[in-house]
């Protein structure tokens, strides 16, 4: 196990990884630690850094280590186990027992991450609990190695070989895991259901283990959703390809699976705190041998989740989360979306970088520019971004009236800017 410095010197040096929302830096002295250095920038749609959020760097640092530090805590696990116990499901309905050993092994000696701790900006002090006087964006990790499979072509087509995943140890699996508690209009498993023929729906469902698919509904039970993590755009994979390509044996691929739920869950009990109801979230998962972690990123870019309330006889939800920028640009800017997702189409057919189709296009002025988003709503999203940071230094306040406020404010966004039945149309119930 590495020992977790007391200090780390503040002289970063060069990025050895530049991306759109960190950048991650070596450890002098200790080769197998990485720094993550936290930006205000934001991207969505995949397209790189197009706005800033004032606050946004040390309210994701800070949230991230407050999940990491509650994952790594065999205290909030066993409060976790009480609440699953006879409320959920999901115990009764496992006959192999994998999820209780699972948990068990949670409630013993917490979950296996690869974070490190919070570093304090002035001085470099390594906080493996608690917090700085004031909230950094840089964290410490563990090294782990991400390896991207390799593009292969025969005549015409494309495919990507994943065989080397079966031969190295210490790496990231190539997956992402999405668990979804709820479908809402922005999931893609909605957006695919409905492009299916009723046969082929049919079909979904009972690969997704449910019954119906209506926006802003609750499954009793969780759904993990499976996709590719290291081609250019991630691909929506069945659990048989996503098992082959993970490079995992099957025993190990199904706790990864629990470990996606269980974490989903003690994710809702953090944002129980702030009002907030946790729809769907994002993992990654690397391999030590035959233990796994929970490593990359936990934060409002990867989850999405929402302050849920009534307004003039009418149910809304406002995002905490990227899913609001996300609809601010599909609103505002369709035209752009529509460029966006066409350049995407071009990608997916010919292997080419997405991002490098859009840009081109725009070049030559085939597709719409990249708008500015207006200050007033970036604003909004800011204060978010102070309350959760809020939260994440005393967990004890009570933030509901304050989250009801922001969300009001931006249902006036829309309301003044003659968008709210779009915005209805997206977000409402």
């Amino acid at each position: 196990m590495t020992a977790v410095p007391k200090k780390i010197d503040l002289k970063l040096g060069r990025p050895l990884y530049i991306g759109s929302v960190q950048k991650l830096y070596h450890v002098p002295g200790h080769p197998d630690l990485i720094i993550s250095e936290t930006s205000s920038g934001g991207s969505v749609f995949d397209v790189g850094t197009i706005f800033n959020i004032e606050g946004s760097d040390t309210g994701r640092a800070g949230f991230r280590h407050l999940v990491f530090q509650e994952l790594q805590n065999p205290k909030s696990w066993t409060r976790l186990a009480e609440k699953l116990g006879g409320k959920r499901k999901i115990l009764k309905n496992d006959k192999s027992g994998l999820i209780d050993k699972v948990l068990a092994g949670f409630v013993k000696s917490g979950a296996p991450t690869h974070h490190m701790g919070m570093i304090d900006r002035n001085t470099g002090k390594v906080y493996a609990k608690g917090f700085p006087g004031a909230l950094s964006n840089l964290t410490l990790i563990k090294k782990y190695t991400v390896e991207k499979p390799v593009l292969k072509k025969f005549m015409d087509r494309h495919f990507y070989d994943y065989e080397k995943y079966h031969h190295i140890d210490h790496n990231v699996i190539p997956l992402e895991y999405i668990v979804r508690l709820g479908i809402t209009t922005g999931s893609s498993i909605l957006k695919k259901y409905d492009r299916l023929s009723e046969t082929d729906k049919k079909a979904y469902l009972n690969e997704l283990g449910v019954t119906s698919l209506s926006p802003w509904t609750r499954f009793d039970l969780p759904i993990v959703d499976l996709t590719t993590k290291y081609e250019p755009e991630d691909r929506n994979i069945s659990r048989q390809e996503a098992s082959m390509i993970s490079g995992v044996d099957g025993d190990t691929f199904s706790k990864s699976l629990v470990m996606a739920i269980l974490g989903a869950y003690m994710l809702q009990q953090i944002f129980d705190g702030m009002g907030l109801t946790l729809w769907d979230l994002k993992w990654e998962i690397a391999r030590d041998g035959k233990k796994l972690l929970f490593v990359d990123t936990i934060d409002t870019d990867s989850v999405r989740v929402t302050f849920n309330m009534k307004r003039k006889g009418r149910s809304y939800v406002v995002h905490f989360n990227k899913q609001a920028m996300r609809d601010y640009y599909r609103i505002m800017h369709p035209e752009w979306i529509a460029a966006v997702n066409e350049a995407k189409k071009i990608a997916a057919q010919t292997g080419r970088s997405f991002t490098d189709v859009l840009k081109k296009g725009q070049a030559k002025k085939k597709y719409a520019g990249t708008p500015v988003v207006d200050k007033a709503f970036l604003d909004i999203q800011t204060e978010k971004f102070l309350m959760i940071q809020r939260y994440v230094l005393d967990s004890t306040q009570e933030l509901k009236k304050e989250a009801k406020g922001i969300a009001n404010k931006e249902l006036d966004y829309y309301l003044k800017s003659g968008k709210i039945k779009e915005y209805a149309k997206l977000n409402s119930r």
